[in-house]
């Protein structure tokens, strides 16, 4: 009996004196268990994270009207290409008064100009090239406008109630002889109505009455020099050419005044995208047909790739292929043309369709809308309500 109570009592201090040893020596061993359990584990290394060698920034070349938005994204690499997660990016912007972008990577355009967006990620920075360009504008309108006798007039007017942009006319504004008392009965309530964003031409009816003084009048200064009618303004990123096509009264021949301010004024501009407008087509399907009388003012307009001509006093739609100056297609520098008499006299039919007429309209009313971008152009015929016909395209600059 006493021997089974000594062996258990010393059997009991070696436990305890095991246990201590443990104790003392835990911060140099992995671990300690007790003396029944198998062989300690060795420590465990920390797992190596890779490095980032790159960011790829997608997409690499933006290009942005002003006021648009683009998300970027941003991917950093190791040096062996392959993509690494959950990795935080800090976005920038070289120049944020022309295009700022916030730290989800959202780029917001505001002025033209060109701009160096980066993302840095654990030091290392990915970049994208950003070119910001002038926003589209909208110009819209038409010829052969106001008669106090047809209703045609209020319903086209009604359609630039419901657009925004520059409003152009094409001459024959007002009927019968662009009197003063005609602008004020008869465009006055309905294409005046927008007066104040209006750029006009000045038609042959406007002549009616002496040096179409009335027009210039009511117009100001924005109807250009009386006694000339022909100036240019800007819209957006294109340049816009005014011209008087009423060669009897202000000369359009190679060498006249007009002429030659318009070969100076489009070698002065640098604009890679140009508009033309004036009364009298130079190439129709209609009642009139080809003038050659405005050839030099076309030939004038192609020696400078300009891109579009719009006129009226035709009074139907009609839109033609780009054409060259001697009326041939030429669909890489050529200028297209637009006839939109379809302001609200009444309507007359297209005869046979001359070489290059693409689209012709002889039976309903409405304005020709463009889009002008950077470069290049989109154009459709909005038709007064009741009617359906339409025509929609676009093309680049040249």
């Amino acid at each position: 009996m006493a021997h089974s109570v000594v062996s258990g009592h010393v059997s009991r201090r070696f436990r305890r004196g095991a246990a201590a040893v443990c104790i003392a020596v835990a911060t140099a061993s992995a671990s300690c268990d007790s003396a029944d359990e198998g062989p300690v584990s060795p420590p465990q290394d920390d797992p190596i994270v890779p490095t980032v060698a790159s960011v790829a920034v997608t997409p690499q070349t933006v290009v942005l009207e002003a006021g648009e938005t683009r998300l970027m994204s941003a991917e950093p690499k190791d040096d062996e290409g392959r993509p690494l997660t959950d990795r935080s990016v800090r976005w920038s912007s070289s120049n944020p008064l022309l295009a700022a972008i916030s730290q989800d990577g959202l780029l917001t355009a505001s002025e033209p100009g060109e701009v160096t967006v980066s993302a840095e990620v654990e030091g290392v920075v990915g970049t994208a090239s950003v070119a910001v360009v002038q926003a589209a504008v909208t110009v819209v309108g038409a010829g052969d406008i106001a008669d106090c006798a047809e209703p045609w007039d209020e319903a086209t007017a009604d359609l630039l109630d419901g657009i925004p942009g520059t409003v152009f006319t094409l001459g024959d504004n007002a009927y019968e002889d662009g009197t003063a008392q005609e602008y004020a009965d008869c465009y006055s309530p309905t294409w005046g109505r927008h007066k104040d964003r209006t750029y006009p031409a000045v038609g042959n009816h406007e002549y009616h009455t002496a040096d179409a003084a009335p027009h210039f009048e009511y117009f100001g200064a924005t109807a250009g020099e009386p006694g000339k009618g022909y100036y240019a303004y800007e819209a957006g990123a294109w340049k816009v050419i005014v011209l008087n096509s009423n060669a009897n009264k202000v000369p359009v021949g190679a060498g006249s005044a007009q002429e030659q301010w318009l070969r100076a004024e489009l070698a002065s501009d640098e604009r890679l995208c140009t508009l033309a407008y004036w009364h009298h087509p130079r190439f129709s399907s209609g009642q009139h047909g080809d003038d050659d009388r405005f050839a030099a003012l076309w030939l004038a307009l192609d020696d400078f790739d300009v891109d579009v001509v719009m006129v009226g006093h035709e009074h139907h739609y009609e839109r033609m292929a780009p054409l060259n100056p001697a009326g041939a297609v030429d669909e890489t520098n050529g200028i297209r043309q637009f006839i939109v008499g379809t302001g609200g006299r009444y309507l007359r039919p297209a005869g046979e369709p001359r070489t290059g007429s693409e689209v012709r309209n002889s039976d309903t009313f409405g304005v020709l809308r463009l889009t002008l971008r950077h470069d290049s152009y989109e154009w459709q015929f909005v038709p007064v309500a009741g009617q359906s016909f339409t025509d929609a395209g676009s093309d680049t600059c040249r």
